[in-house]
């Protein structure tokens, strides 16, 4: 327990979106949720994939695009991750 702890406390963002056992957790829960329908788990982990993909692109330090465009994209790409969330929590019924 000790080492994850340590783990979670010293690594970035960016290192434990592209690590592989992090990964392998957040693939099972998505897993576990379709399984069980747990449609707030699964909106979750999107907005979450959603925004460090939309990060990933618009941040030049982690090879992403341009200074002209950054803020653009940056702007669009939350704002379709807030849509598409907005619609399935509020808009669409069970």
């Amino acid at each position: 327990m000790r080492e994850i702890v340590d783990f979670l406390t010293s690594a970035k963002i960016a290192e434990l979106a592209t690590d592989p056992k992090v990964l392998f957790l957040v693939l099972v829960v998505a897993v576990v949720a379709v399984l069980m329908r747990w449609k707030l788990v699964l909106l979750l982990l999107f907005a979450i994939g959603g925004v460090l993909a939309v990060l990933h692109y618009t941040n030049p330090a982690m090879g992403g695009g341009g200074v002209n465009t950054q803020m653009g994209l940056f702007i669009g790409g939350i704002m379709a991750v807030a849509v598409i969330l907005i619609y399935f929590l509020f808009i669409k019924g069970d």
